[in-house]
């Protein structure tokens, strides 16, 4: 009956070996059976990175104390807080060259931010220089207007003349006189108010603009009132225009006015409508008037020169028609030879 192999044994320790010298030549030879076991043992056995009992500068598992265990070498330190300084391991006054501080960080970082701004102004060149473009444009034009109005406002552009335009029955000169006030004020800031009290004391002007002409004149431009006829009062006889407005009275009635008989005074609708007709008369026609006649606003009558013949109006409407109408009648038949001229209805004007 064959022997079975012995089981493998563990590897003698260099301490055995080294406090049994006298052994004898049989036990430091191994056997055919203990080279097969060794051989097949696996490699790691007597590699000594494998095996912590053979690495290098550790000692032997087998020496240790009881309860005591083997020293445990660490293969380095914790690492450092950002902005702290590292202390030296070995107790030399430098630290390692690859330790990466706070500052380390925050120069990076801040070269980072300055790639990236440059990296923006690059692309965006054409961009700033079309905003820089609209921005000189509008400052120049917001500049120019305030120096405009800087100017214009100042002494440069002060009032020195009052120029009258559009006054026939008014004296231009006596109505600059009576502006002399605004003279020497810039003129935008011409006072109105003031203005409009000055011509209230002027009855024919009707209506007015104020127009400034730089660098120095102030352009007052008249409407002034027409006046219709004579109105007879206590005081005498009143010249009024078209509204009514009184705009002088005279003891006698002048020549070559007409004289208003008109039932319920201006403020009637017949005056409104008697004021309506002489003020659609064309120069010619207006001036051959002599008297006006009206009780309602629709039976306006006129008279004519020193023939006295009769034009039998009618009412206010078409009144622009009607003077045409009677213009070519009275070319074919003049005032003369007629007694009356009916053009209340235009279409069909009766002569008599």
């Amino acid at each position: 009956m064959r022997r079975p192999s012995p089981l493998p044994q563990p590897p003698a320790r260099e301490e055995e070996q080294t406090d049994a010298p006298t052994r004898g030549r049989r036990d430091a030879r191994p056997s055919r059976d203990e080279s097969t076991a060794d051989a097949a043992a696996p490699a790691h056995a007597s590699d000594p990175v494998a095996d912590p009992a053979r690495r290098p500068g550790s000692a032997p598992l087998g020496d240790a104390g009881d309860g005591e265990t083997a020293p445990v070498i660490p293969l380095g330190g914790p690492l450092p807080l950002p902005g702290a300084e590292r202390e030296p391991v070995d107790g030399t006054a430098d630290a390692p060259a690859s330790y990466v501080g706070f500052r380390d960080v925050w120069r990076a970082s801040r070269a980072r931010r300055k790639a990236l701004r440059a990296e923006v102004r690059r692309f965006t060149v054409r961009q700033r220089r079309r905003r820089a473009l609209w921005l000189g444009a509008a400052a120049s034009v917001v500049i120019l207007a305030l120096a405009t109005i800087g100017a214009a406002y100042s002494p440069l552009f002060a009032v020195e003349r009052v120029v009258v335009v559009g006054a026939e029955q008014l004296d231009a000169a006596e109505i600059s006189e009576a502006l002399v006030g605004q003279v020497g004020t810039p003129l935008p800031l011409v006072d109105e108010s003031a203005v409009k009290a000055e011509l209230v004391a002027f009855p024919l002007v009707e209506s007015y603009t104020l127009e400034a002409r730089p660098p120095h004149d102030l352009v007052v431009r008249i409407v002034e009132r027409t006046p219709i006829g004579l109105v007879e009062t206590r005081a005498g006889y009143t010249l009024v225009d078209a509204a009514g407005v009184a705009l002088s009275t005279l003891a006698q009635p002048s020549p070559g006015t007409p004289v208003l008989s008109i039932t319920g005074g201006v403020d009637s609708d017949a005056f409104a409508a008697a004021g309506q007709v002489m003020r659609s008369l064309p120069e010619e026609l207006r001036v051959q008037v002599t008297a006006v006649s009206a009780t309602t606003p629709d039976d306006v009558t006129l008279s004519l020169g020193e023939s006295n013949a009769q034009v039998v109006w009618g009412s206010a409407e078409e009144s622009a028609t009607k003077a045409l109408v009677l213009a070519r009648a009275m070319i074919s038949r003049p005032p003369a030879g007629v007694i009356s001229y009916d053009v209340s209805s235009p279409d069909a004007i009766v002569i008599r």
